[in-house]
């Protein structure tokens, strides 16, 4: 079972470790090594510093799961920060924290709508260094063309920091496709093959002890006045291993159906988040190879829209038996904003299940993700 990952965790990746310590060297220049100024000027200072700092913690902790205007308004606090922070000028190392502000720019408008924002935010720094410091125009161009590249350059790590998550996420969803064929191949040769060991025991071995019982009986009906009891025995154990014998055929025939159990955890394995919570029913079975399909696909695709659009941390998935219908329930602790307008995933699984003459609804979990609920019936028509 994979670890839980809480949302924490996003504070301690390698770039956001690598933000802190741009950060620290920030507050070291423009304090002046953690010294606190006690002009207006000074506290002014030291309030950007702090806006900016929470203000960049916020984001990182809410980057996935923040509505637009609140990442928005992030990101217009750390804008206003740090300008102003280059605006009171106590330090050359102010615009560090431009930097900083492209990644969140580039997370906020991915591709090359982040152009437009940079290009703003530059252009306003450069109006600062002009106007503000009387910086002579040569200056004020080598700066902000030396600042903007490592801008671009931190954008563009960020851009293809996510390409590869997004290239490793898609992996995984075809990773779990992968094992989910498999063990429905698995599942579909082992019940064939119980099929064709239970047909074999009753057509032939049961055939033919029934057909020696037969002899044994008209044997002892035309011998001798004194009883065989050695013909009596076999007679005896001709019937108790043909009794075996169906025993063993009605086990067979028992355990044909699916067991999802097994399926759905090998599901879960390739994805470290969200965490599979599984509850089913003792003894569930499907009857039918395409019912167990249509319902290990459904969990597939709610775990990978878990944890690609929560991004939830738990999924939560209940599978039993109400009656003539097989139950499955799953509820993810996501951030789903609702109405879901719902992609070719969930639709084609809506078609897939409604097709079995199931039923198949969605609805906002009050964990606070998605709640997917469907049914298929025990018995389908032929």
């Amino acid at each position: 079972m994979p670890a839980l990952q809480s949302p924490l965790a996003d504070l301690f990746k390698p770039l956001a470790l690598a933000s802190y310590v741009a950060l620290v060297a920030v507050w070291l220049g423009v304090t002046g090594g953690l010294g606190l100024p006690g002009d207006n000027l000074g506290t002014l200072t030291l309030m950007l510093l702090g806006s900016f700092s929470l203000a960049w913690l916020w984001a990182l902790l809410s980057e996935h799961a923040t509505p637009a205007w609140l990442s928005d308004a992030s990101l217009f606090l750390l804008a206003i920060s740090a300008l102003g922070l280059i605006g009171l000028g106590r330090s050359g190392s102010s615009p560090i924290l431009l930097i900083l502000l492209a990644t969140m720019l580039a997370a906020r408008f991915p591709g090359a709508r982040v152009m437009a924002p940079l290009l703003a935010v530059n252009l306003i720094f450069a109006g600062l260094m002009r106007w503000r410091w009387q910086a002579d125009w040569s200056w004020v161009l080598v700066s902000v063309s030396a600042y903007g590249s490592f801008q671009i350059f931190a954008a563009l790590l960020l851009h293809y920091a996510r390409q590869a998550e997004s290239m490793a996420e898609d992996l995984r969803a075809v990773n779990a496709h992968l094992l989910a064929t498999r063990y429905l191949l698995d599942e579909a040769v082992r019940d064939q093959e119980r099929l064709r060991l239970s047909r074999e025991l009753h057509d032939i071995a049961g055939h033919k002890l029934t057909a020696l019982k037969m002899n044994l009986r008209q044997s002892a009906r035309f011998g001798t006045d004194e009883p065989d009891p050695g013909l009596h025995q076999a007679s005896q154990l001709a019937d108790e291993l043909l009794g075996d014998i169906r025993g063993v055929v009605r086990q067979l025939r028992a355990g044909d159906g699916v067991d999802l159990g097994r399926g759905i955890q090998q599901l879960a394995q390739p994805f470290p988040r969200p965490v599979l919570e599984l509850d089913i029913e003792p003894g569930l079975k499907l009857a039918r190879t395409e019912q167990a399909e249509a319902l290990l696909r459904l969990v597939q695709e709610a775990l990978t829209n878990a944890a690609r659009h929560g991004p939830a941390c738990r999924l939560w998935v209940r599978l039993s038996d109400q009656n003539d219908t097989i139950a499955l329930a799953l509820e993810d602790d996501g951030s789903a904003a609702w109405p879901v307008k719902p992609g070719n995933g969930l639709t084609g699984m809506r078609e897939r299940i409604e097709s079995l003459g199931g039923s198949f609804d969605l609805a906002p979990s009050p964990r606070g993700g998605l709640q997917i609920t469907a049914s298929l019936p025990k018995a389908l028509d032929a």
